[in-house]
């Protein structure tokens, strides 16, 4: 009688573990992790109640591509650019050249002089792209969004030809300035970035880490664009004010939690 009171105890206090272990998340569900991830999932592309405060503001709404459009041809986006699982993606899948068919960098609506800039990123395997600032949309005088704004490099260290050349590297300011340290995560990993220019001071953060800090518009700022591929271009690197830009560079990238505060 003990002996069948004793299995008969075994098997309710196992159903009961097993019970507790399927509504914890054993079949992956409901674990404090798992609470904890789609938090985040759920705020992404969001601002606190403090950042509005503070006077941040989102550049996509995670939904839609509202606030953007293809270099010089507002209000129009080319139809790779994508909203995909709550991130800003340009869709390789048809190439033209080095750029996508029906893709082309695009710009912010609003332009920006002082301002603290946020995002996520991440490459395809092998990839290039691009966050630019200062973009003067003038196609009558500059064929291409980089022709009057400085980049930030995104890009695939370990698999892309840019990455052998001094100062193409991911957080590098493109040709100009190469980053102090390379916190990069690999391909299809995300990536943040920070973006602070205040009245020419211009810091570029990657993964937390400040890797390029400079300052605008004086005598070494132009003695940089002198020795870069940028020297032709007269008006490279002289604006104050201007738009933000996302590069198409013909690969895969995507972007998310991309919020801008003027300063």
């Amino acid at each position: 009688m003990l002996k069948t009171t004793l299995i008969a105890s075994s098997m309710v206090l196992l159903f009961a573990c097993n019970n507790a272990n399927d509504s914890n998340g054993a079949n992956g569900t409901n674990t404090p992790a798992d609470s904890a991830n789609t938090a985040n999932l759920n705020a992404a592309n969001t601002l606190t109640e403090e950042e509005k405060k503070d006077g941040w503001e989102l550049l996509f709404d995670g939904s839609t591509t509202k606030g953007w459009h293809k270099y010089g041809e507002a209000p129009r986006i080319g139809s790779a650019w994508k909203v995909d699982d709550g991130s800003l993606h340009l869709d390789a899948s048809k190439k033209k050249d080095w750029q996508i068919e029906d893709g082309g960098d695009i710009v912010s609506d609003s332009a920006y002089d002082n301002f603290d800039l946020k995002m996520d990123w991440k490459i395809d395997t092998a990839g290039n792209s691009g966050i630019i600032i200062y973009i003067v949309e003038d196609t009558s005088k500059y064929e291409y969004c980089w022709h009057t704004g400085p980049e930030m490099q995104v890009l695939d260290n370990a698999k892309h030809p840019d990455a052998k050349i001094a100062k193409h590297r991911a957080g590098d300011l493109y040709d100009l300035i190469s980053s102090s340290s390379e916190p990069v995560k690999p391909a299809l990993e995300w990536n943040h970035v920070e973006i602070k220019s205040l009245n020419g001071k211009l810091d570029l953060y990657l993964n937390g880490v400040n890797v390029v800090s400079t300052t605008m518009w004086d005598d070494n700022w132009r003695k940089l664009i002198a020795g870069s591929k940028f020297k032709n271009m007269p008006d490279f690197g002289k604006f104050k004010k201007g738009k933000i830009g996302l590069q198409d560079h013909g690969n895969n990238v995507w972007f998310r939690n991309i919020k801008i505060k003027r300063l």
